[in-house]
């Protein structure tokens, strides 16, 4: 019987000594060493290409929003084709890419969707012209026109949204604060910036400059 007990005992230990050999502790964060999978990041991405890329890449393409509203005549779809990029190929929301320059007539800095609205110059349209200021920032126009990044580049639906999130951060950080807002009432700014078309009666664009006169 003893021998019995103590040959099942040498069996265990064989096993967990067995297991023990293939087993390997990695720490938390440092997963990737093992996998070889990089640790997604949307703050370091939208860091990267920020300055380098998107925000050249924005005031290049930026159409002249008074010319924009003028032929679009209350239809912005109508000019979709013309000026627009689609948030899915040539499909989805129709995104615009816009510059300008105006008289800021009002800033609301109540609601956590802040906005300031303009007078924007040469333009006597029925549009209301609203600047986002955050801190809340309602869409991702920003991330839907940039030309060098789109869905498929992302592991999947949650990393898409990350970097839109993060680009609006960034958007509060070195476009809005800057601009000290608060202070902008009754003054002519220059900007540029986003929006997505949806209703024709006013225009929410997100900022990706704004510049005081």
């Amino acid at each position: 019987m003893k021998m019995k007990i103590a040959a099942s005992l040498l069996a265990f230990a064989l096993v967990v000594s067995s297991f023990a050999g293939c087993a390997k502790v990695v720490k938390i964060g440092e997963e990737g060493k093992l996998t070889g999978e990089t640790t997604f990041n949307a703050g370091d991405s939208v860091d990267q290409i920020w300055a380098s890329k998107a925000v050249p890449e924005l005031t290049k393409e930026a159409v002249d929003l008074n010319t924009l509203l003028t032929e679009a005549n209350g239809s912005l779809q109508s000019v979709a084709k013309k000026y627009g990029k689609f948030s899915s190929g040539t499909s989805g929301e129709v995104n615009f890419i816009v510059k300008g320059t105006g008289k800021v007539t009002s800033v609301d800095q109540q609601k956590k969707a802040g906005t300031m609205q303009l007078s924007l110059d040469g333009y006597s349209g029925k549009q209301a012209i609203k600047i986002q200021i955050g801190p809340v920032y309602m869409g991702t126009s920003v991330r839907d026109s940039l030309s060098f990044i789109k869905y498929e580049d992302y592991k999947n639906q949650v990393q898409w949204a990350q970097i839109s999130q993060s680009i609006n951060k960034t958007v509060q950080k070195e476009a809005v604060d800057p601009a000290n807002v608060a202070s902008l009432t009754g003054k002519t700014i220059e900007f540029t910036g986003c929006f997505t078309a949806g209703d024709d009666t006013e225009i929410r664009i997100t900022p990706v400059q704004i510049k005081a006169k």
